[in-house]
């Protein structure tokens, strides 16, 4: 038992291999020994020391929270698919524009006249333009990450910017205003800013609730009906 517990390698080995066992086997064992028993009790100290380092190591630290940001309470699933569309369009506009000068020299089209050139031109223009310009006003609202720092009630909404980067919006709870009526693209407004997020993709509907403000209201109502009640008793 010395000789294999010599070096630190040996007993961090020694420790993975027999501290599993050691409850179960405990009884099987009676060393005649002092030193013995205390070399494997060393062993145990060392791997049960690890082990609380290791737990409070990942129960402290998550790869969803941000040093800057705070901690990740929602991910859009569909912020893949709209950086694609967003792309495709983009791309697909930009190749027509640079095919339409090649295409009217080889058509022919409007050589004779620069008002069919214009018009040509002009609607082409609109149809390369107007796709990404109204991809772009439906969908810089959405959020595809929100994070929320407890300490000072404030969130960050990541969402993408005209030329697909993306853009950090910072709001506090305060700030974020329902519609009246429902819309199709806007949930919530932070500040003046329209932003969509999908009430189910929050894993602590907690945090949702939070962030409409739906904890507070019950709260408000409570006080309100409180205070109607003091005032009929009151006449």
């Amino acid at each position: 038992m010395q000789n294999n517990v010599a070096s630190r390698n040996r007993a961090v080995m020694c420790s993975a291999l027999m501290r599993p066992h050691l409850d179960s086997c405990v009884q099987f064992w009676a060393s005649q020994f002092m030193h013995d028993i205390e070399v494997l009790e060393a062993v145990q100290r060392r791997v049960a020391s690890f082990q609380g380092v290791a737990v409070r190591s990942l129960s402290t630290s998550s790869p969803h929270d941000h040093p800057e940001h705070g901690r990740l309470v929602y991910k859009g699933n569909l912020a893949k698919a709209v950086l694609g569309v967003k792309f495709f369009s983009y791309s697909t506009s930009i190749f027509n524009l640079f095919m339409m000068p090649y295409i009217m020299l080889k058509s022919g089209i409007g050589v004779e006249s620069l008002l069919v050139q214009a018009t040509f031109y002009g609607l082409i223009g609109i149809f390369t333009f107007v796709t990404p310009i109204t991809l772009h006003i439906l969908t810089k609202g959405y959020v595809i990450r929100l994070y929320y720092k407890d300490e000072v009630d404030t969130y960050t909404a990541i969402t993408y910017n005209a030329i697909l980067a993306e853009k950090a919006t910072v709001f506090h709870q305060k700030d974020v205003k329902i519609p009246d009526i429902t819309k199709m693209f806007t949930t919530f407004y932070a500040k003046t800013k329209s932003m969509l997020v999908n009430p189910t993709l929050f894993p602590n509907p907690q945090d949702y609730n939070h962030l409409m403000g739906y904890d507070k209201s019950s709260f408000f109502k409570l006080e309100d009906l409180a205070e109607v009640k003091e005032a009929d008793e009151r006449k």
